[in-house]
């Protein structure tokens, strides 16, 4: 998309991140390329993860509209997803441990998440637990699941990765961060 262009929706505004040149920090013959993810519109990489989780699940017909969004997070994927759900209309409850940090906290409430506490020293390990048992009670819940869902790697596969691919001639070496297993 344009970067001049009037965006239908911060959706559209998911992905495409630039890339840029890193030349002060690789003298000699190496040449090092920063993908700008921060510019998606939460400030995260998960804004390309939430998204697919959705977008999957509305193709295949497991999502459909009004259905309620649980997910168990530690805050980076259930602020993308927060952002997602309010704007395909979708109620979102995250499960997070008591401890996270209030930063996280305030943006999930911001973009309208309902947050259920699971207990802090469990971790991220609790929350998940907290989850899997409200998503079997309650049938009405939809759960992406981000660390069991194919969605989250591919959206990588498909779009971060295919946009240095195509950015570059060449790659070396590539590092990214490792969470889920989505970046």
């Amino acid at each position: 998309m344009d970067a001049r262009a009037l965006a239908p929706s911060l959706l559209e505004l998911v992905g495409s991140t630039p890339l840029v040149e890193l030349s002060r920090f690789a003298p000699g013959p190496v040449t090092v390329y920063a993908k700008l993810e921060g510019q998606n519109p939460t400030g995260s990489i998960k804004d390309r993860v939430a998204k697919a989780m959705i977008e999957a699940a509305e193709a295949t017909g497991e999502l459909e509209p009004g259905r309620r969004l649980l997910e168990p997070t530690s805050g980076n994927t259930g602020i993308s997803l927060a952002l997602v759900a309010k704007l395909k209309g979708y109620p979102l409850t995250c499960v997070m441990p008591e401890n996270a940090t209030e930063e996280r906290r305030r943006l999930l409430r911001l973009y309208g998440a309902e947050i259920v506490d699971s207990p802090g020293g469990e971790g991220s390990n609790g929350a998940v637990r907290l989850a899997l048992e409200l998503a079997e009670r309650d049938p009405s819940y939809f759960m992406p699941f981000q660390y069991a869902n194919e969605a989250n790697p591919r959206a990588h596969y498909e779009g971060t990765g295919a946009e240095i691919v195509e950015a570059l001639d060449r790659i070396d070496v590539l590092v990214a961060g490792l969470g889920t297993g989505g970046t």
